[in-house]
């Protein structure tokens, strides 16, 4: 029989670290569409939504530079620079225009909570603008710590960022699960040797479930009882090696 979210058999509280954008927040359409301003302005022609959809996910430098890649362009680093501030003070001020939560999200986000979860925000997004884009969904008070690329001076695929995140939140490795819908979240949760539930409707171009997570789910609904599995997987195992 599965124990119970809250078993005393957790080393401190379960935390679960999500992804930002294309996990917890559908923020694509803001981020192609300052994406789109800016390169308008530099008379670039505008990307079409579903080819930067799936390039969205690794910070502003790397949406602008893959998205030149992806029209056959590259720029001088200092143009890049300079369109990566352009980039941030647009976006800053058009952060939730269109960008709202997956579906689902607040009734799962409650149900782990109901278990005993800590819930925490691990981005390439800056934090700063990572927390704007949570307060502007209502949503920032529901982690107990929001990382980005800034915050410790790392970035996915570094497990290094997912360690501290987690050490930020107060939890611990050994009873931890990341939530990711990319090849990065991916390979940052197997290099921390942390388990990883991957979302089928975020933003890569390739299916999840070919990068063998842990765990694939359709949609957030399905999240809970996948957090809750794996905690118990993951207690099991250490209880065998005790």
């Amino acid at each position: 029989m599965r124990q119970s979210p809250a078993s005393p058999w957790m080393m401190g509280a379960p935390t679960v670290i999500f992804d930002l954008d294309g996990t917890l927040v559908d923020s694509a359409p803001d981020l192609i569409a300052t994406l789109n301003t800016v390169f308008a302005g530099e008379g670039l022609p505008p990307v079409p939504y579903d080819i930067a959809r799936n390039l969205v996910g690794g910070g502003a430098r790397s949406l602008i530079e893959r998205s030149l890649r992806a029209e056959g362009r590259k720029l001088a680093t200092a143009e890049v620079d300079r369109l990566v501030k352009e980039f941030i003070a647009h976006y800053a001020s058009h952060i939730a225009d269109r960008s709202r939560a997956f579906p689902s999200l607040e009734s799962a986000l409650d149900e782990l909570g109901a278990g005993g979860c800590r819930l925490a925000v691990c981005t390439n997004k800056l934090e700063w603008l990572s927390v704007r884009l949570l307060d502007a969904l209502g949503l920032s008070k529901r982690f107990v710590a929001i990382c980005g690329a800034d915050t410790f001076g790392l970035k996915k695929p570094n497990p290094d960022f997912l360690r501290q995140t987690i050490a930020r939140a107060g939890g611990e490795p050994a009873s931890s699960v990341m939530v990711g819908d990319s090849p990065i979240d991916i390979a940052t949760a197997r290099a921390a040797a942390i388990p990883v539930i991957a979302v089928e409707y975020g933003y890569t171009e390739s299916p999840v479930s070919e990068l063998r997570p842990d765990r694939v789910i359709g949609g957030l609904g399905e999240l809970p009882t996948a957090v809750f599995d794996l905690l118990d997987v993951g207690s099991s195992i250490a209880a065998e090696q005790r």
